[in-house]
């Protein structure tokens, strides 16, 4: 399907990554903002608050590497975030706050593989990041504007995908917050639940199988949110600012077997428990305070290998180098385990991210390195728990 205003000279500029951070980056976001680049080109034309249009980069994204475009808003703003990869690119993204909270995280919503959100944010300096599913290299477009400004992608809801409109008149009723439900999208299109006074919710979609869609609507059928693959194949929506009291509908689609059974969710929304969350899928790394366990598997002098029992949450370790040189790292899956495996410094900054190495399944990450204490987390894709060796060797310059 052809992809409309692509290239539209006044809003697009290009990006190979690399380039050097704003001084001021390197703690925003987490440590997500190093590395970041203006999607205006500099701070004040990436105010999307009083942009005139919206703002746009071309992005090629190498070794595993995330692309993070910086904006600001002077104001509380609707906002649209869209990534849209060439050929057979298929982005994701997350959108930060400055401290570092997650927002939100999109794959598929924007349609042919696109990535799309849209949220109403409150004034202040954001980060969204983007990355390739697969870890692979990708170019891509990426847009950020208001929701009045001419969208990157078609949208989910705008390609006549069934359930993917608001018909809050059949939906059946969730129950308190808190509650589940479980049914088949064909069964079962629309859900709906009450809130009695303003509240941040959480809804979940589960079932890889079926690979579900969720879309969230007003009672008046307004669109207020969507998302596909939030934790593999499962859909999460984190409305983490309160939406006011009324009933609020739900659009359950799933894009592989629409007769599968779907456990929706909904629940009050639990800053520590999404916190977590991102932690469990390797996102970002974990602090080092005992909130997650971490091993540690000390200095890396010439070689360590570990062997990981792995499930889809990630398993973390920490690693020492005394000098500088170059890490590499690799998952080796037994029994036909898939694993994924990523590599962040100790402020939080993501230096390596891999999956599928090569022709395989395995992964493998190569960095350089300075002295100091690196956080590495591996899962594997699919339920169930399996073997995943960790091997992880140090090479240093030659004399």
């Amino acid at each position: 399907m052809a992809r409309r205003s692509l290239f539209q000279p006044a809003a697009l500029s290009f990006l190979l990554l690399g380039i050097a951070a704003p001084a001021f980056a390197q703690d925003l976001c987490g440590g997500t903002g190093a590395g970041g680049q203006w999607i205006g080109g500099n701070e004040s034309s990436s105010d999307i608050t009083t942009a005139d249009n919206f703002r746009e980069q071309m992005a090629l994204v190498l070794g595993g590497n995330d692309y993070v475009a910086l904006f600001t808003l002077s104001a509380a703003t609707d906002v649209r975030l869209e990534a849209a990869g060439r050929g057979a690119g298929d982005p994701m993204i997350d959108l930060l706050h400055a401290d570092g909270r997650l927002i939100l995280s999109d794959d598929d919503s924007g349609g042919n593989a696109a990535a799309r959100a849209e949220t109403s944010l409150d004034a202040g300096t954001y980060c969204m990041a983007m990355r390739s599913y697969d870890g692979g290299p990708m170019t891509a477009f990426v847009r950020i504007g208001r929701q009045d400004h001419a969208p990157l992608t078609e949208g989910i809801s705008l390609q006549g995908d069934p359930g993917t409109s608001g018909t809050c008149s059949e939906a059946m009723p969730i129950g308190p917050l808190g509650s589940s439900v479980t049914g088949s999208a064909f069964d079962t299109p629309y859900w709906s639940f009450t809130l009695d006074s303003p509240t941040a919710v959480t809804i979940t979609a589960m079932n890889e199988s079926a690979d579900p869609v969720i879309t969230l609507f007003d009672a008046a059928e307004n669109y207020i949110a969507e998302n596909d693959d939030y934790d593999g194949l499962n859909s999460r929506i984190d409305m983490t600012e309160p939406l006011g009291a009324g009933t609020y509908c739900i659009a359950l689609d799933a894009l592989s077997d629409d007769s599968a059974p779907i456990t929706l969710t909904v629940s009050a929304y639990n800053p520590q428990a999404a916190l977590l969350a991102v932690y469990d899928r390797g996102d970002a790394a974990p602090p080092l305070d005992g909130t997650v366990p971490v091993t540690e598997l000390g200095l890396v002098s010439t070689r360590i290998r570990q062997d990981v029992n792995a499930s889809a949450s990630a398993s973390w370790f920490t690693i020492d180098v005394d000098t500088p040189g170059l890490l590499v790292l690799e998952a080796i899956g037994n029994a036909s385990a898939d694993p994924v495996l990523v590599i962040f410094d100790d402020l939080g900054r993501e230096i390596g991210r891999n999956d599928d190495y090569g022709n395989g399944l395995d992964s493998l990450i190569a960095a350089r390195v300075d002295a100091g204490t690196y956080v590495v987390g591996v899962w594997k894709y699919g339920e169930g728990l399996g073997l995943i060796r960790l091997l992880i060797e140090r090479y240093v310059p030659a004399q």
